[in-house]
């Protein structure tokens, strides 16, 4: 009787420690697999950050954009010359012998100028200008990868724990027909048509499928968790999913396997596209810096000087003003722009042969994908009839046991590999869902 009463704990264990949210049962959130994409690239905090990280990018432009405006200066000075300084003058001038200490330095002097310049030709900065929208979509792409990446995790995630709400379906079923079993066979005992061995047969079957279902409970909690930490939601914010169709999931990805793309619909490689014109024009940068560089100059103000404090704003100041032109040629710098040069070509090449080097892993992922997902369908198809022929065997052994002409370890054994094939079905659907995802991202379809 003990037994019984631990079966029956273990069952009710089972089947409450977890229990998966339904619209009915609570007013949780509905998601797609779409859905759930889209709410984690609007909310995953590193989506976020790659967003920030193109504005980042936009500030840096313009900082670049400024050094090609002007730049207006203004400045006020005074100063106190507290000991002025003196300079020695003969004393002839003065008819005295020697040299005489002569002060030409005013006590008090006040400046107010404004200075400005303006690039007319820089090469570094032509070619900088020329480059800010290369390095902007350069930004972009990171973050449009940052997304792609994070839409494979999240289609992951949610297959997984449609999975595991399926295999936890089938053993509360599994186990609500082993108790109803179980009770018959209690019964049977009581009147003494059955053995004691059926009765521990069935409650060691009650014992495995409830600690398989608290096993799948765990799973199920963790899965919810992984998807929710993935799009950036809150863990406890309940939702339900609704994309949980096998059959069609089965299907899309029958179909997946005959899809083909260009290398351009991968992100990395246009990255690599884009960081070779970032390298060309590195290159073009060094190139102009060996070119003349010419600049405009201007300032104006106005200064005075005097003794005496109680006079330096009231007396008149001394207006001045220029104007001019800087043209700095650079004749000899020990060969670093020769070598700047170098290294630019050198980068250049590196980049070309990484850009070689993607195609071959691209085509190196997308068909070891798409035979991994070829095989997976094939499998899965296979142990789905499993599941069929399974299901209509435990079913007959049920049929029979009822009427009289089977026994219980007839139907102990069905339910055995009707459970085998359920695990065997999921596990090749999981591996059919990575399969899938690889796939699709090897096409560039996140």
């Amino acid at each position: 009787m003990r037994r019984h009463v631990i079966s029956f704990l273990l069952l009710l264990s089972a089947l409450y420690s977890f229990k998966p949210v339904t619209a009915q049962e609570l007013s949780g959130q509905p998601l797609s697999l779409a859905e759930a994409q889209e709410f984690a690239v609007k909310n995953n905090i590193a989506v976020k950050n790659a967003r920030l990280d193109v504005l980042i990018q936009e500030a840096q432009n313009a900082q670049v954009t400024a050094n090609a405006y002007p730049k207006v200066n203004a400045q006020g000075q005074f100063t106190d010359y507290i000991d002025p300084v003196k300079s020695f003058v003969p004393g002839s001038f003065f008819n005295q012998e020697g040299f005489v200490p002569v002060q030409f330095t005013p006590k008090y002097a006040a400046t107010a100028n404004i200075t400005g310049s303006q690039v007319l030709f820089d090469g570094s900065v032509v070619v900088a200008l020329q480059a800010r929208e290369t390095i902007l979509e350069l930004a972009r792409q990171n973050g449009k990868l940052t997304e792609q990446n994070i839409r494979y995790n999240v289609q992951k995630a949610y297959h997984q724990l449609v999975i595991a709400h399926k295999q936890f379906d089938i053993l509360k079923s599994t186990l609500a027909s082993a108790r109803d079993m179980a009770q018959q066979v209690y019964a049977l005992r009581n009147a003494g048509f059955a053995e004691k061995i059926e009765v521990d047969r069935t409650d060691v079957q009650i014992n495995n499928l409830a600690t398989d279902s608290m096993r799948i409970a765990n799973l199920l909690q963790v899965s919810e968790n992984v998807l929710k930490y993935q799009m950036g939601m809150d863990i406890r914010r309940p939702i339900w999913l609704t994309d949980t169709s096998l059959d069609q999931h089965l299907m899309d990805a029958s179909a997946l396997v005959a899809e083909v793309a260009p290398y351009e619909s991968r992100t990395q490689f246009s990255l690599l596209q884009t960081q070779l014109k970032l390298n060309n024009y590195n290159l073009k940068r060094y190139r102009f810096a060996g070119l003349p560089s010419l600049s405009a100059f201007g300032s104006m103000g106005y200064n005075y000087s005097t003794n005496s404090f109680s006079e330096i704003f009231k007396s008149q100041y001394i207006w001045s003003s220029y104007v001019g032109l800087q043209l700095n040629v650079p004749i000899f710098n020990g060969l670093l722009r020769t070598n700047q040069v170098r290294e630019a070509r050198l980068n250049i090449e590196k980049t070309k042969n990484n850009i070689e080097n993607l195609k071959l892993s691209i085509d190196f992922q997308t068909e070891t994908a798409r035979t991994n997902l070829r095989n997976a369908v094939l499998q899965a198809e296979s142990q789905k009839r499993n599941v069929a022929l399974a299901s209509g065997v435990l079913e007959l052994a049920r049929r029979k046991y009822e009427e009289g002409v089977g026994s219980s370890l007839e139907v102990s054994q069905a339910q055995t590999d009707f459970l085998q094939a359920q695990a065997n079905y999921f596990s090749i659907l999981q591996t059919m869902t990575n399969a899938e995802a690889d796939l699709q991202n090897s096409l560039g379809q996140f």
